[in-house]
């Protein structure tokens, strides 16, 4: 534990927003990836992984006990998205051939990935989707949602485009999924899980600054939800100038991070006038920490102690992002299983 003080005040705000839940599914599907299933679906809700399934294992699995209750609807449920996984990862694995032919590819590493899902804003009702496809790291078809066409990101996905916005079947059963069905099972998700999704937590923030010439950095972690924003004020004005913002990271427990950093020269004269704001959605109180001179972590201040903590810290972070590297842009439907007709399945053909 290190010798620093706490300067933290609380101060009634008005809240930060409605709660915007969301489901996200996410596929890939990879070849001659070493040491790598050549198929993965993962879901989540509100950022927090509900199931999984690899082509390793063969078997979809709860993620949270929550999930679990879904079975007293449905006893078939784990059997069903299990075969339809299964059938998925043969479906993908026959997609990658399909591009490799199109961008003239024979052997080498390469991966499509999938991202669909939908938000609901829980105060006025109003529901969004998302699907998008990706080849090799890069964006390669998408469907516009307001306009219920396909945008084809690179040329070779002009032929599926082409046939995509010819299939009215496909685009009514995407509006029925999108605007009825996702956001149904994402309500009936939160429901399940509202005693974790929907809780809060608040952070701890402190100060830090490396040397005493580079910028304070304030950072909240071990927030919940990720619904949150952190920020600088001088004498009671929130400031934009020399001011940089991180973005919002998970922790390895489900919570998260956040940073922002300031570049000033800490004095005497500007001590007390300078305090960092942390807001989160659903509380009504803001975490004000002043900065002053004693509360300001520093590796020269902490020695090698700090150091280390900061290192593991990003370590952990490299780890989330060479994962969120392999899967940055896929998503796996959430399927009308009463329906034999899956709209989300269409890949690359």
């Amino acid at each position: 534990m290190y010798a620093f003080s706490w300067f933290i005040l609380v101060v009634p705000i008005h809240s930060v927003a409605s709660v915007i839940h969301t489901l996200n599914y996410f596929h890939t599907a990879s070849s001659q990836v070493p040491n790598f299933p050549e198929f993965v679906s993962v879901g989540y809700v509100d950022g927090v992984q509900i199931v999984r399934y690899d082509s390793n294992s063969k078997k979809t699995e709860a993620k949270q006990d929550w999930m679990n209750k879904i079975t007293a609807e449905d006893p078939k449920y784990w059997e069903s998205e299990t075969h339809i996984n299964f059938g998925d990862g043969y479906v993908y694995k026959q997609d990658i051939e399909i591009l490799k032919k199109r961008f003239n590819q024979t052997e080498g590493v390469h991966i499509l990935q999938k991202m669909t899902g939908c938000e609901w804003n829980d105060e006025t009702d109003e529901v969004k989707g998302w699907y998008q496809l990706g080849y090799d790291g890069e964006d390669f078809i998408s469907l516009d949602m307001k306009t219920w066409t396909w945008t084809a990101s690179r040329q070779q996905a002009f032929p599926s485009k082409l046939k995509w916005d010819q299939d009215k079947h496909l685009l009514e059963d995407m509006k029925h999924y999108y605007t009825q069905l996702c956001p149904k099972y994402l309500k009936k998700y939160v429901n399940y899980g509202k005693e974790v999704l929907m809780r809060t937590e608040l952070p701890k923030v402190f100060l830090f600054q490396k040397t005493p010439s580079s910028p304070v950095s304030c950072m909240a972690t071990g927030f919940y939800p990720d619904a949150a924003d952190l920020f600088w004020r001088k004498d009671g004005e929130q400031i934009f100038e020399d001011v940089e913002h991180g973005e919002i990271l998970p922790n390895h427990d489900g919570t998260f991070q956040l940073s922002v950093h300031l570049k000033v020269e800490v004095t005497a004269d500007v001590e007390g006038k300078y305090e960092c704001v942390f807001q989160l959605s659903g509380v009504k109180e803001d975490l004000v920490t002043k900065l002053e001179r004693r509360s300001i972590l520093s590796n020269a201040s902490h020695g090698a102690n700090l150091s280390v903590t900061f290192a593991a810290t990003a370590a952990v972070l490299a780890v989330v992002a060479v994962l969120a590297a392999i899967i940055t842009v896929m998503v796996r439907r959430h399927r009308n299983r009463q329906a034999k007709y899956d709209p989300t399945a269409k890949t690359a053909e």
